[in-house]
């Protein structure tokens, strides 16, 4: 059965981590969308530049060279969103949620809904999409943001009911702090191995598509990590 995988935001710090994984997992054909790439694709690959996911009409454009077929599984990996944060309610303005809305919740929902026409023509498959772990627990000056990452938990977990009748599994992670250069300004140098990596969050998702069809509908928390050499025995 051939194996085909979808990355979306493949050119950000989360989506290079993943793929440079992905690259080493014998798919047949990697679709890598983002917003600029440099250099050659490999010999599997195709690159696809994207604009504005939150209007449909683009996300079916950037979707059209993807053939399905019965002897085919689909996958699919978004890290597609932003981040506002720093408002209070009372401070935060109506365009401050429709942004947040339209990064997290309207581009992966479109994404999602020409996903599983794909998927429903093919053999099956399997998408994971990228949640936060604010969506779980208010915090303060997040309302946008985490009321979006809220809904796209949410739309998962509708999508994997969804799914059952194609043979597609839907997940999301939900990350706390990535290992970014960002992130790495602010937080302090002892709690750097702490941060969750991008390649090691490229191998969890290979391991969900590998069981994707028995894994469906978790928003995998991934608070932190700690660092292997402190492991007992």
């Amino acid at each position: 059965m051939n194996r085909e995988i979808l990355v979306f935001g493949s050119c950000g710090v989360l989506g290079s981590g993943v793929v440079e994984k992905i690259r080493l997992a014998g798919f047949n054909k990697v679709w890598l969308f983002g917003t600029r790439f440099e250099g050659i694709p490999k010999h599997n690959e195709e690159w696809v530049v994207v604009s504005d996911l939150s209007n449909e009409e683009n996300v079916k454009d950037t979707f059209k060279n993807v053939v399905p077929a019965k002897d085919k599984f689909l996958f699919l990996f978004s890290t597609i969103g932003g981040y506002l944060g720093g408002k209070e309610i009372e401070d935060t303005s109506l365009d401050d949620i429709e942004k947040m809305f339209s990064m997290n919740l309207k581009t992966n929902f479109n994404i999602l809904k020409e996903f599983k026409k794909l998927a429903a023509d093919s053999a099956g498959g399997s998408a994971i999409f990228t949640s936060a772990m604010t969506a779980f627990t208010g915090e303060s000056g997040k309302s946008a943001y985490g009321a979006s990452k809220a809904a796209l938990s949410y739309l998962v977990e509708t999508a994997s009911e969804e799914g059952r009748k194609i043979n597609m599994s839907v997940n999301a992670i939900a990350p706390f702090i990535l290992d970014t250069p960002d992130n790495r300004s602010w937080v302090p140098n002892d709690e750097h191995e702490t941060l969750i990596k991008p390649t090691e969050v490229g191998d969890l998702i290979l391991s969900l598509f590998d069981n994707f069809h028995f894994i469906s509908g978790n928003i995998i928390k991934l608070r932190y990590r700690f660092p292997i050499g402190n492991i007992q025995s």
